[in-house]
Formats: structure tokens, sequence, C-alpha cells
């Protein structure tokens, strides 16, 4: 059974941080690329950050360029969202997805085959 299981949610305020994790069973890890999007109130899903099999690539939504970090721990099936400097409008719940072949776009959430239940995170101004 395939599973993705985020967690590290919650609610902060602004200014502080938070780690998500996502930690996956039921398919190969390490074959697999990874995405963290999120979805605001009233607001469609949106990509945040991307990262390839062997971290060669790493994408960025601009507006958390240089607040937020993605990582995977090949060792773990796990892969990380280190969020710092959080911001109202990062209010969200996030989701972690897996794809075996994203292509060229990794911010097109229908090129990936597995999904997570999300988690919710609250930034209070």
């Amino acid at each position: 059974e395939v599973q993705l299981v985020e967690s590290g949610g919650g609610l902060v305020q602004a200014g502080e941080s938070l780690r998500l994790a996502c930690t996956v069973s039921g398919f190969t890890f390490h074959d697999y690329a990874f995405a963290w999007f999120r979805r605001a109130p009233g607001k469609e899903r949106e990509g945040v950050s991307f990262i390839s099999t062997s971290d060669e690539s790493i994408y960025y939504t601009e507006s958390v360029k240089g607040r937020f970090a993605i990582s995977r721990d090949n060792a773990k099936d796990t892969v990380y969202l280190q969020m710092n400097g959080l911001k109202p409008e990062d209010t969200a719940i996030y989701y972690c997805a897996a794809a075996f072949a994203v292509g060229n776009n990794w911010e097109n959430s229908l090129r990936y085959d597995y999904w997570g239940q999300g988690t919710q995170v609250t930034v209070s101004s």
C-alpha cells in the first residue's frame, strides 16, 4: 500500500519556523522526485518546492525563495521542507507529492503519482 504521511505542521507566529516531513512507503523512494504543494483558503493549489531524485534539481516558487529549503533523505524515505521566516500568507494545507516522471513543469500537479493527506500550517500575525 502506497502511503505518504506528512507531519510537522502547526500554529506559529510570523517569523517563526517549522519543518515538515513526508515519510513514504509502498514504493521505491529513490526512484521518485518529490514536491511540496499547498492550498490556501480560497486559492488554487500551488507548487511550493521540488527536489529531483538525486538532488540535482531543486526549485522553489518565488514567494518562498530564501526562506524555505527542501531536502530528502533516501535512507529514511523522507522528504523535508524547512520553513523559516514564516508569514501569514504561508497559511495553507501543505501536501507532499511524488512523481516518477515529472517532465519539464514541476508545478503541474497532474504529473504526480502519489499524494499525502496534507498537514495544516497556520501563521498568525
